[in-house]
């Protein structure tokens, strides 16, 4: 039987001012076109927040229930399917048995007794007691007790899918054995004939280091041609019906993120697109104790529904949003990251593009960078960066027709497409650089668009290094993934596509690689101009070197000057001479994340957000 601790719902929703009359309508209204429990509408779709809801069952005297995590198994009533699973995450309900083995339920709303008789009618059987928890522990509760199905595809769905593209082997046998051979091949050269060794590398790193600069000049110039035009008018979105519009998810990847939540939850409120037609998940991992306090404490409604995933290894962002993909709904689907702060009218934007371009284009980068840009000389050159990467490389790519590495954040999916991919890599560390070229090889299509997202540019160096070697370490597993059989690559993508990638991806870590052996080579020639010196490195080495490498820093810093106009960061010019010292970090970042990339290949280092003091852009 129900137990008499229920209260009203207009005594708790209405006479506490957690609801008024018309929002209390608007709650019923969406529980029944979204079949979802009356709590789960009003506190995903933003009508009340979690902590003032939490106050007012205090002021009830409710007293929640507290779940013991480690004990699910042995008191769980009843081994659901994955629609039960969906069932009890709307129904904010979790299902027991006690230990004379009669049925207990936990929810959230005391007031709701038409869904505690729903989950009595769904079990078939009469339920014993009820009690009162927080939404999020018995979300919690359900996702650890019931998601290990999901949580595998999560982890190994691309694995089972398609062997070949997934990082979790960092070196096949035949790459171990092949660098194995060249490795023995070179220290042969290198005993019997040094001199003729060593001009030879530095002859090759010098022309490839070279070679890939200027293809990323080439694109630059490429990506210039079409940085003025837009293909999207502000008039195409002023004219969207929103009954039109489709169901849009939106994945928030976060881990010990209660600095940010906050500002998150105030970004997606900004967002034009109605409401109801919002899918937002916030996942959270089952050991984040932070994020998962921080979200319960929220004092203002949010508009995102939280998905908790249960513990497993790799705990990288890819599983987390291969988790989230199986309770995603939308048509198209994006991801942000906490503290990104997109345009407020990207989403429309989006599907405005998705209706005008051809079918087999699947996904849309949207462009990133920063609100704090001005804050120290990091911010500064990060800027710099991403101003020229967003609005001209990736649009020299997409002008070129070469595989598009997407960005970690604000790349958008048609949802079909993407799961047909397999999601994302969960053992690969840039794991959407790693998707745009699984794409690519599959015949799709990706284009980018000239909507920007905002977000916090690491300002604090040891971060920065954490970040960026992480991201090395990627480039790294993405290019020994797809390069396992570069016969096949070339056939599958044709030439074009194949020099691209490998001067793009593999020449990028070539370049952060090798740049500090070249300045090496140059400084000991004209610190030590000894014999020796000169006989492994004649004058006409040097000259070349010098050529190269001069000529390289000013090609980049070029390439850094010129986005400053586009986006009218003018204060930044100056910071753009000093590329060369802000390369050596990236050598400083790609060395540990090579030495990551043999000791532990699918560590995820964490970056921390919320360090800045700057809140709106500068």
């Amino acid at each position: 039987m129900v137990n008499d601790q229920y209260i009203y719902r207009k005594q708790l929703f209405l006479d506490s001012n957690l609801l008024d009359v018309t929002s209390h309508k608007k709650v019923i209204e969406l529980s029944k076109k979204l079949d979802k429990s009356f709590l789960k509408i009003a506190l995903d779709y933003g009508f009340i927040s979690r902590g003032n809801y939490k106050k007012q069952l205090l002021k009830n005297n409710i007293e929640f229930y507290q779940f013991d995590f480690n004990t699910l198994n042995n008191f769980t009533y009843f081994d659901a399917c994955k629609e039960d699973l969906y069932y009890f995450l709307n129904a904010i309900a979790f299902p027991l048995k006690n230990n004379n083995g009669d049925v207990e339920v936990i929810v959230s709303d005391p007031s709701d007794t038409n869904n505690v008789y729903s989950i009595a009618d769904k079990l078939g059987l009469q339920i014993y007691k009820v009690h009162i928890a927080e939404d999020l522990d018995i979300l919690k509760a359900l996702h650890v007790k019931y998601g290990d199905d999901i949580l595998y595809k999560a982890v190994f769905n691309l694995y089972d899918q398609d062997p070949e593209s997934s990082a979790i082997e960092t070196f096949t046998y035949k790459q171990v054995v092949f660098l194995g051979i060249m490795g023995i091949i070179a220290l042969l050269f290198l005993f019997f004939y040094p001199k003729t060794s060593i001009v030879c590398v530095n002859v090759f790193i010098n022309l490839f280091l070279f070679s890939s600069i200027l293809f990323k000049f080439i694109l630059t110039i490429a990506g210039s041609k079409v940085e003025l035009e837009s293909k999207i008018t502000p008039e195409e979105v002023t004219k969207i019906n929103d009954d039109d519009l489709p169901i849009y998810t939106i994945l928030l990847p976060v881990f010990k993120e209660s600095e940010v939540i906050y500002k998150l939850a105030l970004n997606l409120k900004n967002l034009d697109y109605p409401k109801d037609k919002l899918d937002v998940k916030l996942l959270i991992e089952s050991d984040d104790e932070v994020t998962t306090n921080a979200v319960k404490d929220l004092v203002f409604p949010t508009i995102f529904e939280p998905i908790v995933i249960p513990y497993a290894m790799p705990k990288t962002k890819p599983k987390a949003c291969n988790y989230g993909l199986y309770f995603s709904k939308g048509k198209y689907l994006t991801i942000y990251d906490a503290e990104d702060i997109p345009d407020k009218d990207q989403l429309k934007q989006v599907c405005v593009l998705f209706d005008k371009i051809p079918k087999e284009y699947i996904a849309i980068q949207c462009a990133l960078n920063y609100f704090n840009k001005t804050e120290n000389y990091l911010t500064k050159m990060f800027t710099l960066e991403y101003s020229y990467w967003f609005d001209y490389m990736l649009p020299g790519l997409d002008k070129l027709k070469i595989p598009i590495p997407l960005g970690g954040t604000s790349n958008h999916f048609k949802l079909d497409k993407l799961r047909e991919l397999g999601g994302w890599d969960g053992f690969n560390v840039t794991e959407d650089a790693d998707l745009g070229l699984r794409s690519y090889a599959k015949n799709y299509k990706i284009t980018v668009l000239n909507s920007t997202t905002n977000e916090e540019a690491n300002n604090d160096f040891y971060n920065w290094i954490r970040q960026r070697s992480r991201w090395i370490k990627g480039y790294m597993q993405t290019y020994l993934v797809h390069m396992r059989n570069p016969i096949k690559l070339y056939k599958t993508v044709g030439l074009k596509a194949f020099l691209g990638f490998n001067f793009f991806i593999g020449g990028t870590v070539f370049t952060f690689l090798s740049y500090p052996v070249l300045l090496l080579f140059i400084i000991l020639y004209y610190v030590f101009k000894s014999e020796w010196i000169g006989f492994f490195f004649p004058e006409w080495l040097i000259i070349i070197a010098i050529i190269s490498f001069s000529i390289g820093n000013i090609i980049m810093i070029y390439m850094n000057m010129i986005a400053i106009f586009k986006r009218k960061s003018y204060s930044l010019i100056l910071y753009a001479i000093t590329n060369p010292i802000y390369w050596i970090m990236h050598s400083i970042s790609a060395y540990k994340g090579l030495i990551q990339l043999i000791t532990k290949p699918f560590y995820w280092e964490k970056t921390n957000h919320g360090l800045t003091k700057t809140t709106k852009e500068s």
